[in-house]
């Protein structure tokens, strides 16, 4: 249930609804928009729990949660939730920009590549230290080594730094190097990973599995809410079709639909999307044109020798080039970069 606190509640009259919502055996989510803050009870539902909530102080009115994902939907926040780490800042109007290379393979490549993606105008650096691949004999990337390079990049540049966790036990370690923790497409269904990412202070960016739903997508979002960390970033990184001309076909109508369910800000990922690079930069101008609040592009000071996804890597000069014409975009749709 949605309960709607009155304009000019006071602190103790939320912390004892709160107190109430518990007493009933839900878990409360405080929710602080611009105009009114809202208490979403989470949990089985009984009779007589609605007029229970209304006779708490401080409470305007209360309202069922029809959508499945409860605290992802807008039906519980009206306002668009801005996600913040660092350099970064994804949705409120402002494009968050991430870019690096797929894998992190060494001091100088991963430096080449904050440097040169901070000087064309990306906000945060993305770069993979623990590689899910396909084949086991593919590089598995450099693990706790990798996640140090990273570091030394942000404190050479700056740059906030995005990077995937792929098991539960790596969560704290990940976490004590990057800024924003990455859950990939082939783990957006491992829920006892998000749940523990739902427990950590980080942003997340989560990416949307091959063949989820838009709904299994939400609720996916929703085990990292429903832990208590609410910067939730979702990721459309394209969906498995009968098509062959791409690696995956972008559907870019889940932006535009995405943001009419939820508050969280959406990323496209045009790099995995379509997994050719002269495809890449009209598909990052037209996912800013649909509404898009950030991107996450693959880029690689010399993508002919990437250890992993060269063929859909920008080089610094493209992504360079790219940035430029984003902004034009950005600037006809009334957002910035």
């Amino acid at each position: 249930m949605i309960i709607v606190m009155r304009q000019q509640v006071t602190p103790t009259e939320i912390q004892e609804t709160v107190a109430v919502v518990e007493s009933l055996g839900m878990k409360p989510h405080i929710l602080h928009g611009v105009e009114r803050t809202v208490v979403a009870a989470i949990g089985p539902e009984r009779d007589g729990m609605k007029e229970t909530f209304e006779q708490a102080p401080g409470v305007a009115e209360v309202l069922p949660i029809l959508a499945p994902y409860k605290i992802a939907s807008r039906e519980v926040k009206r306002e668009p939730t801005v996600v913040k780490a660092g350099s970064l800042t994804v949705g409120g109007g402002t494009i968050g920009i991430i870019a690096g290379p797929c894998s992190v393979e060494n001091e100088d490549q991963i430096l080449k590549a904050a440097h040169g993606v901070k000087a064309a105008g990306a906000t945060a650096l993305r770069g993979g230290a623990y590689k899910p691949r396909t084949s086991p004999y593919s590089f598995q990337g450099l693990k706790e080594e990798g996640l140090k390079l990273l570091a030394k990049a942000r404190e050479a540049t700056g740059l906030a730094i995005v990077t995937e966790v792929l098991a539960t036990e790596d969560v704290g370690l990940v976490a004590d190097y990057s800024d924003v923790l990455q859950i990939g497409a082939r783990n957006m269904q491992n829920y006892r990973l998000l749940e523990a990412v739902g427990k950590t202070k980080r942003p997340v960016l989560l990416k949307r599995g091959p063949s989820a739903t838009m709904e299994e997508f939400l609720l996916a979002a929703e085990y990292v809410l429903d832990g208590g960390n609410p910067n939730v970033m979702l990721c459309e990184r394209g969906i498995r079709t009968f098509e062959t001309h791409t690696r995956f076909t972008l559907p870019l109508a889940t932006v535009p639909y995405l943001q009419a369910k939820t508050h969280l800000p959406i990323v496209v990922d045009p790099s995995h999307g379509t997994g050719h690079t002269y495809l890449v930069p009209s598909m990052c101008l037209a996912s800013i044109a649909a509404g898009a609040d950030g991107l996450i592009v693959e880029v690689h000071h010399d993508p002919a020798h990437a250890a992993s996804d060269g063929y859909q890597t920008l080089n610094l000069q493209q992504f360079a080039d790219v940035v430029v014409r984003c902004r034009k975009v950005a600037a006809a749709v009334d957002r910035k970069i």
